[in-house]
């Protein structure tokens, strides 16, 4: 059993503090926007290009997340979490209809995006747990002091 589920005799679990609970999942988001925008370059580039290249700006809407996952910001991974279906979108049409390896990189590019949705949303969930944690804290300290 985890830290994060461990309950005594009728009393809530406790959280993790937030820096410990979130690192891992802010990891797994940065590194999956970075291997969304080397994919998308070296795929639309490189790898198995279609027409002159222009595809390749699809990239351009992960450098801001990637900014705001690094600033550690929390609304940064909100739009993020929705706007990676986009992505997903993308890679599951282009995974049913080309071959070759447009459709290997296909395939990877909606495993990365699930797995970017699902670092996003877990780091989402467990800064507003670690948020409410604190309110709470706060709310009972003024309380006490009372």
């Amino acid at each position: 059993m985890s830290p994060e589920n461990s309950t005594t005799a009728g009393t809530a679990p406790t959280p993790l503090p937030a820096s410990v609970s979130t690192s891992w999942t802010r990891a797994v988001a940065v590194v999956s926007v970075l291997a969304l925008i080397v994919l998308g370059l070296a795929w639309e580039l490189w790898l198995a290009p279609t027409g002159r290249g222009t595809l390749a700006v699809k990239v351009l809407p992960l450098v801001p997340a990637l900014v705001g996952l690094l600033r550690n910001r929390l609304y940064t991974y909100r739009w993020l979490s929705l706007l990676v279906w986009l992505y997903f979108a993308e890679g599951a049409v282009r995974a049913t209809t080309e071959l070759g390896a447009s459709r290997l990189l296909a395939v990877a590019e909606v495993l990365l995006c699930l797995l970017l949705f699902a670092a996003c949303a877990m780091h989402v969930r467990a800064r507003l747990r670690a948020a409410k944690v604190a309110a709470a804290a706060a709310a009972a300290a003024v309380v006490v002091a009372a």
